[in-house]
């Protein structure tokens, strides 16, 4: 039993050494050829990473270096712009030294005390007179060697003396060549000949997010550079200029950057800075450029004739919302709604008709109003243009030509309050009446085109919509309202919770509503 024992157990033993020596060598080996592996592949990175990191170094220092010979290219046709302003009264006569408002006759009137009578005064010898003079100043870019500059309405527009400061530090008088306060741009030129020139580039094909430069003279700071991005196109309703479609860039931009450049990495100019938004009176980060393609088209008009030129289609318009998407069977909003058209105008003569949606013209797809707004006004008196329209669901193409936009365009009053009439129809929060001759004559409208709006609840889908009283509903469901009583049998076949289509005119012009209840 012993030896059994013995023998068993000492066989056992010894495999189980065996296998213990053979897994500690196993796990050995596998040790070494690890830290083998380990070792081999720091010494095979190591090196190359190294000289990784300094050719990337190598490309930035490059990278860096061209974007400073890139600056200096720029500031040499970057322009300091020093302008002075004579005072004026709403006369427009000069003011002159302070002691001249004892003349005045509101003065007179109301400070007796501190105006000594004449017979009382000293002689004296009689001064010349000064004139109150207010200076600003600016930015621009030379455009063309000849000594043409580039800048903004408002550095020089109502300027009485305009002073160019040169990349050099030489001082030349400039006149005015024109002026354009719809679009911010203007042209000034000096004298001059082989002057350099900041190339144009083609600011439809930037893009969002890439780099740009903004040159110009901050607070006086001549020759001041700022980097950014463009971080945004199109930019519109801003409430600056007439005509809007500005690039949104971060490149700081401050008082005395006006009129200069904005600048892509071809040392191109693809904007002129031109505004800021801003709460503080400072730089926040946002910064407005009208787009060269825009100013392009401007300068040339304003260097050949003196003045600004645009197309006009002659319609009213306004952008697509979800609901009006939904209420014309469109796809998107992309486009802009007719509203109106104008008797004898290209808009009529090619047939096109209110509830038409333009989606295209030539080769660009129109994004909202205000694009096919600036397109139509870009394009030029007497351009002919191709459209495209998607009229009750269906796509159509139209040629025309196009007019001269008129300078001042006429202007319909203000309607006023009117007269009540006994009849009326109430329908989700509005009461609307007849039409009264009285207020379609003084809305410049014919009798019998719409009703009138006369009140509207407080809180009602109405008032949430923007109705107001005074405002005309001349069709419904695209159907022509002649009357109340065509009113009323339309509205009764509507469900008011599944939406109703308005056709609204009011002194600014017509527009689609679309009135649901909530």
């Amino acid at each position: 039993m012993e030896d059994t024992y013995k023998a068993g157990y000492d066989k056992s033993n010894e495999k189980t050494l065996k296998n213990f020596t053979s897994t500690r060598k196993t796990k050995m080996l596998l040790g070494f050829r690890i830290i083998a592996l380990l070792f081999f592949t720091v010494l095979f990175w190591t090196t190359p990473a190294t000289a990784q990191n300094s050719d990337d170094l190598e490309q930035m220092l490059r990278a860096s270096k061209t974007r400073a010979i890139l600056v200096q290219n720029v500031q040499k046709a970057v322009v300091h712009i020093k302008v002075e302003k004579i005072m004026r009264n709403p006369d427009g006569q000069a003011l002159n030294n302070p002691k001249d408002l004892y003349n005045d006759e509101f003065f007179r009137r109301f400070f007796p005390e501190l105006r000594t009578p004449k017979n009382q005064q000293p002689k004296k010898r009689q001064q010349p007179k000064r004139e109150f003079r207010q200076e600003g100043m600016g930015s621009g870019s030379i455009i063309d060697s000849n000594g043409y500059i580039l800048t903004n309405h408002h550095v020089v527009g109502e300027a009485d003396r305009i002073l160019v400061i040169l990349y050099d530090g030489t001082e030349k008088e400039a006149k005015l060549v024109g002026t354009d306060p719809e679009t911010d741009i203007a042209v000034v030129k000096i004298a001059g000949n082989d002057l350099p020139v900041l190339p144009m580039g083609n600011s439809d094909e930037i893009l969002v997010g890439e780099d740009v430069i903004a040159v110009g003279n901050p607070f006086g700071l001549i020759q001041t550079v700022t980097y950014g991005i463009v971080s945004a196109k199109g930019r519109s309703n801003v409430g600056i200029n007439e005509y809007e479609n500005f690039i949104q860039t971060d490149a700081a931009i401050n008082p005395g950057n006006s009129g200069g450049p904005l600048v892509s990495l071809r040392g191109e100019i693809i904007g002129v800075n031109s505004a800021i938004y801003t709460r503080s009176g400072g730089y926040q980060g946002i910064g407005f450029a009208v787009p060269i393609n825009m100013a392009r088209k401007i300068m040339r008009d304003l260097i050949d004739k003196g003045t600004v030129s645009r197309g006009w289609l002659g319609v009213g318009i306004q952008d697509v919302s979800q609901d009006l998407a939904k209420a014309f069977q469109l796809e998107n909003t992309k486009g802009s709604l007719i509203t109106g058209v104008m008797q004898g105008t290209p808009a009529e003569k090619a047939g096109m008709l209110k509830g038409d949606v333009v989606i295209r013209i030539n080769d660009k797809a129109i994004r909202d109003s205000n694009h096919l707004r600036n397109e139509i006004a870009n394009a030029g008196a007497f351009a002919e243009i191709e459209m495209e329209l998607i009229r009750d669901g269906k796509n159509i193409l139209i040629n025309l030509k196009l007019d001269e936009r008129p300078r001042k365009l006429a202007q319909v009053k203000v309607v006023p309050e009117p007269i009540p009439e006994i009849e009326h129809v109430e329908m989700l929060g509005m009461i609307v009446e007849e039409l009264t001759e009285e207020t379609a004559k003084q809305l410049g409208i014919e009798s019998g085109a719409g009703i009138v709006i006369v009140a509207v609840t407080p809180g009602s889908a109405a008032e949430k919509t923007g109705l107001l009283p005074g405002m005309i509903v001349q069709e419904v469901e695209r159907q022509a309202i002649v009357n109340l009583s065509i009113f009323k049998e339309l509205v009764s076949q509507m469900d008011p919770e599944k939406g109703i289509l308005l056709l609204i005119t009011t002194a600014n012009g017509s527009r689609y509503i679309f009135l649901q209840a909530d």
